[in-house]
């Protein structure tokens, strides 16, 4: 983990810089690329010291010096694996150890698998299963408090447009996003009044990484969205004081959710398998 670099003890020939204060930290998950390091600059940009968390260290120390430089904020690197089950208590035990107040944590890591399921390795599963639900529900539970503390905490999961119905071919990956929007929403009803922003993130396919990671174009279903519009997406509904539970990225894709949950669900079954054929060979 980067620290603070302590003011020089001598004093140098010209004025030295006041030091930077600590202010409110923002914890990111999956902040190594895509939509995890866009919301941590983001974050930056707005002033929030940031704990960036994902498996590359070296990419998050790039991105720490980027954001130390651009914004003047304190951008702590956290390395692990959320695919353990023990790491989002790792995770939080660094960014506590940090002392600064926690108000903001943006659960973004998360993969897919593609393929019948029938053909899927069972231990890839595993690892979905764990990293897309398990992680962000342990750190949203320990960190409830301390966004809890102060009105004006935020707690953001990225889920997707895939939760918004079962999805033959990416099935283990549809029923993950489904659990966390799930949560989410559940989360949003039991905090109202408290002064905490609860709010789902559902993006259709977005320009990330993410389609190589799962070595499949199933996911990109219909139109791609840029990871800015996305993220800009979601800051102007956390800005609303009357923001609902779910923000899904796209008006084409709230067509395409609400049809869904409309259809006889035979033939939104068979709509959604045509549309990730390419998934099942």
């Amino acid at each position: 983990m980067s620290l603070p670099k302590k003011s020089p003890t001598k004093k140098s020939p010209q004025k030295d810089a006041p030091p930077k204060k600590l202010g409110h930290l923002a914890v990111v998950t999956g902040a190594s690329s895509g939509l995890g390091a866009e919301f941590a600059r983001r974050w930056a940009e707005r002033g929030y010291d940031v704990a960036l968390v994902a498996r590359r260290k070296d990419r998050l120390e790039a991105l720490a010096a980027e954001l130390e430089e651009s914004s003047g904020v304190h951008a702590f690197v956290v390395p692990d694996d959320l695919s353990d089950p023990e790491a989002p208590y790792r995770i939080v035990a660094a960014a506590e150890a940090l002392g600064i107040p926690i108000r903001v944590l943006v659960n973004c890591a998360g993969f897919g698998t593609a393929g019948p399921f029938v053909h899927e390795d069972s231990r890839r599963i595993a690892d979905e299963i764990i990293v897309n639900t398990l992680a962000p529900t342990i750190l949203s539970r320990l960190l409830l408090p301390a966004l809890l503390s102060a009105p004006g905490g935020v707690l953001l999961n990225v889920s997707s447009t895939a939760s918004h119905q079962p999805l033959p071919g990416i099935a283990v990956y549809a029923a993950t996003k489904s659990y966390l929007t799930s949560l989410t929403e559940s989360l949003w009803q039991e905090q109202r009044g408290t002064g905490l922003t609860v709010l789902a993130l559902c993006p259709g396919p977005t320009a990330t990484g993410f389609f190589e990671a799962a070595g499949s174009d199933a996911f990109a279903v219909g139109s791609v969205a840029t990871i800015d519009t996305v993220v800009r997406s979601a800051f102007a509904s956390l800005d609303r004081p009357d923001s609902g539970p779910t923000l899904t990225v796209g008006f084409r894709n709230r067509v395409t959710g609400s049809l869904a949950s409309l259809a006889p669900q035979r033939i939104s079954l068979a709509v959604a398998a045509r549309l990730t054929s390419g998934a099942r060979g």
